[in-house]
């Protein structure tokens, strides 16, 4: 399933990429994200938990960022499984900033999401209503607390 989202914060382009490759910064702007803990240079353990129909689930999970281009482009690519086994999910994501501006910067995401397991079950169109909910909640949420902190 590919994921792709963009918008636009009013902050200068250096603020933006600090506060996404921020972990526990970034990590306090997704939806259901308990936990991000550093394991080693440019890799993050995570856990989020998240519901989808009538199933919740729990993922752990692992990320590295495998290429980083200061201050306009991240790639990361991770995976993990639900902690009580329900499904895995794997995922290979690129982030790119554009600088719109002065103080104002377009935040581009794309993600390819594989899911496996119970939760692959819902299908494609309700994975991807899920997904665009969570991403509109994580743009508010970036945009909101980068903008306070400009």
């Amino acid at each position: 399933m590919l994921i792709e989202e963009k918008f636009t914060v009013k902050a200068p382009l250096q603020k933006v990429w600090d506060f996404l490759l921020d972990p526990e910064k970034i990590g306090s702007c997704v939806p259901g994200c308990e936990k991000v803990e550093i394991t080693g240079k440019n890799t993050y353990l995570s856990v989020i938990k998240t519901k989808v129909g009538p199933i919740s689930a729990k993922f752990k999970f692992t990320t590295t960022l495998t290429d980083i281009q200061p201050p306009r482009h991240v790639k990361a690519v991770g995976g993990g499984t639900d902690v009580d086994k329900k499904g895995m999910f794997s995922q290979e994501s690129t982030l790119d900033l554009k600088e719109l501006s002065v103080g104002e910067v377009e935040v581009s995401y794309k993600s390819d999401v594989k899911i496996g397991g119970v939760l692959a079950t819902f299908g494609d169109r309700i994975l991807r209503a899920k997904s665009k909910e969570i991403g509109e909640k994580f743009a508010r949420s970036v945009k909101e607390k980068v903008e306070r902190e400009a």
